[in-house]
């Protein structure tokens, strides 16, 4: 088999990043391995699209620095991460909140320390503009709620839990009792104005999810990711990661343009090749093509995205901070202005500003878009130009409870799915489910060797 360009010991279906890190795997153990990839490039559904200077994002997934995955292959230099402030920007009632750096007790109370010393008619740096109900300026708070942020005291307790939640194995994490996310925020034992002005439109931003029916233990790992490395992006656009692992492969390894008809444990079928033969198969494509070629293989709801691009003459003054919609008061449920974030995104001097909006998108989106921002960036958006919009119904696999965030990657032997689909439906857990399937391959054909050293060893 290894005698000819068109046969291979494993053959992956899809180049996006789940078929990438299995392809890592399985070479670095010493088998050949053909990528045939459908599309004109890799990646996926991790496409950055040029347009006059300025790299878009079609998706545009939020990640956490600290995921093992993200550590680079032997010989290859690590992806260039862009992080966003610490914390969040939360506006709500009117107003924006300064969290700081809420992911521990410490980080917390040290973004309000020079309170104390301030006359007390001044703000701490975080509240710089939230002003206190005692304050002048301040508006009134509806609903009986006591503000969509806390005060400090408030906020170093959930630092506090997001520490212990950092610290927290895996395994212990799993083993948690499952509800769905709307459940289990009525019970975390922090207060409302706390869950709802900061924890509910993190995990709305993290999952994917406005409605927030993911299963708990899902949101418990990816608020885990975030204490434990805070958010970031790519630095020039998300396909860097997937185009990263495409070139430390060996060379002829992917190839681009292959459209696979039919599949089998020993041989696919292509448009273009013909038939081509392997010892193993591997699906890495989404759910519903893997359906396609696999009848029976079940294929979850979704959570449609769309992502929107802007330039606008002067950019808001939110610096690198990701703000979040608190009251659910429009059609974004986040925003950045991402040429604070990452620069190499814009061409010099320009700014772009990446707004995603969740669920089914409004009539009359840009204009409806560009209201919202108005709001949430507290500036005119008349002016504001739209370079791109992308709207995806299957961007993000849902995970309802319950949900398996391992689900088994082995439909038989010499057969194998992986995707974020068979994991969590994260950047992470499509890398992490593209190993755990290279790893079944290489147990069901005996093959021993130095392949967990390939890549970084999962947490």
């Amino acid at each position: 088999m290894r005698s000819t360009a068109h046969h291979a010991d494993v053959i992956i279906i899809g180049a996006g990043v789940a078929g990438l890190s299995a392809a890592h795997l399985l070479t670095g153990a010493g088998l050949t391995v053909s990528v045939l990839e459908a599309a004109p490039r890799v990646g996926g559904r991790l496409a950055t699209d040029e347009v006059d200077g300025f790299r878009l994002d079609r998706l545009g997934p939020l990640l956490c620095a600290t995921w093992p995955e993200l550590a680079p292959p032997p010989g290859l230099g690590a992806p260039e991460l862009r992080e966003f402030a610490p914390g969040v920007l939360v506006h709500s009632e009117g107003r924006h909140h300064r969290t700081g750096d809420i992911r521990s007790a410490r980080g917390a109370l040290k973004a309000v320390r020079p309170r104390s010393s301030a006359p007390r008619t001044s703000r701490a740096p975080w509240a710089a503009h939230s002003p206190s109900a005692h304050e002048p300026g301040a508006l009134p708070r509806g609903g009986g709620r006591s503000g969509a942020v806390t005060g400090a005291f408030d906020r170093a307790r959930l630092g506090a839990a997001l520490s212990r939640l950092a610290a927290t194995p895996e395994a212990r994490l799993l083993a948690r009792p499952e509800r769905t996310v709307r459940e289990a925020l009525a019970e975390t034992g922090l207060p409302a104005r706390t869950v709802d002005g900061v924890l509910r439109p993190l995990l709305t931003a993290l999952l994917s999810d406005p409605e927030l029916g993911t299963s708990s233990r899902c949101a418990d790992l990816a608020l885990r990711d975030y204490a434990r490395g805070g958010l970031c992006v790519p630095a020039g656009g998300s396909v860097a990661l997937p185009e990263l692992l495409a070139a430390a492969l060996p060379p002829g390894t992917v190839r681009t343009g292959v459209h696979v008809t039919a599949v089998g444990t020993t041989s696919v079928r292509t448009k273009e090749h013909g038939e081509l033969g392997c010892r193993s198969l591997l699906l890495a494509t989404g759910a519903g093509a893997a359906a396609e070629l696999l009848p029976g293989l079940r294929v979850p709801p979704f959570h449609p995205v769309t992502v929107l691009h802007h330039t606008a003459p002067v950019p808001p003054p939110t610096g690198r901070s990701l703000v979040l919609d608190g009251d659910r008061s429009g059609p974004v449920a986040h925003t950045a202005v991402m040429s604070e974030v990452d620069p190499s995104r814009a061409p010099r001097g320009r700014t772009l500003i990446t707004s995603t909006v969740l669920g089914t998108p409004p009539p009359e989106l840009d204009r409806a878009v560009r209201g919202h921002l108005a709001a949430l960036y507290g500036v005119a958006t008349d002016d504001w130009e739209l370079l791109a919009a992308h709207h995806d119904p299957e961007a993000v696999p849902a995970m309802a409870a319950p949900h398996d965030p391992r689900r088994p990657v082995r439909v038989l032997a010499g057969l194998y799915v992986c995707g974020d689909h068979r994991d969590t439906s994260t950047v992470q857990g499509a890398l992490h489910s593209g190993r755990r399937a290279a790893r079944a391959v290489l147990t069901d054909l005996a093959v021993t060797g130095p392949h967990e050293g390939s890549l970084p060893r999962a947490a």
